[in-house]
């Protein structure tokens, strides 16, 4: 019955590389960053697991495609965050819904098993959702709720948070900074990157305009 959730969920896999195969569901009290954070609860991983998925992560930057333990993985934001948790024993999906997408069965697992924030600065390891990154049915308006996930890699001095995700062009760096979500860059500084584009009724957007919320569940 698992394996066979797992299936019809990689099947609605959806980020911002391009028009998904399955709907995008809409944020729900229950999906909401805003709600209340379920309390950390052991898994079964070990105390490295956050070296060794960052460090997965680093490895792969530049590919065009995921592919980790011999297994390919969906050429999409979900396929890098899948492939890395599972090298380090987490099946994402293991608290997916037949509804969910990619995205919102990521945040499911994150919300029933981990910690769900927006303050503070994250940690190496944890991951980062996206909101609105498309407009999935093309009616000009922000109504798609989670639709994109990374990784962070680290956070700088200022703040700056560097996400490692999968876009269309293969596995990238892209900035994000939380205190200035408006601003592109600062003193010869990059803070955020476009996210998504600019198209016809609808203006390009920067990462941290376009931020829901961080998830931990690797450890302290």
């Amino acid at each position: 019955m698992r394996n066979a959730l797992a299936l019809a969920c990689l099947a609605l896999l959806a980020c911002a590389t391009g028009t998904p195969a399955g709907a995008g569901l809409a944020l729900r009290q229950e999906y909401s960053p805003f709600a209340q954070a379920a309390p950390a609860r052991e898994l079964p991983i070990s105390p490295a697991a956050r070296a060794e998925a960052v460090a997965l992560a680093r490895k792969l930057v530049g590919r065009t495609s995921v592919e980790v333990g011999g297994r390919r993985y969906p050429s999409d934001c979900t396929g890098l965050v899948l492939g890395v948790y599972a090298a380090v024993g987490l099946d994402l999906l293991s608290s997916a819904r037949p509804e969910d997408n990619g995205v919102t069965a990521i945040y499911r697992f994150a919300q029933r098993h981990g910690r769900v924030y927006q303050g503070g600065w994250p940690a190496s390891g944890d991951l980062v959702f996206f909101r609105d990154t498309y407009d999935r049915n093309r009616d000009g308006r922000l109504s798609e709720g989670l639709t994109h996930v990374g990784i962070v890699e680290e956070t700088g001095p200022d703040g700056t948070v560097v996400v490692i995700h999968r876009v269309k062009r293969g596995v990238v760096r892209y900035r994000m900074n939380l205190s200035h979500p408006d601003l592109r860059s600062a003193g010869g500084e990059r803070l955020n990157d476009y996210l998504r584009a600019a198209s016809a009724g609808r203006p390009a957007a920067l990462t941290g305009q376009l931020f829901a919320g961080y998830a931990a569940f690797l450890g302290d």
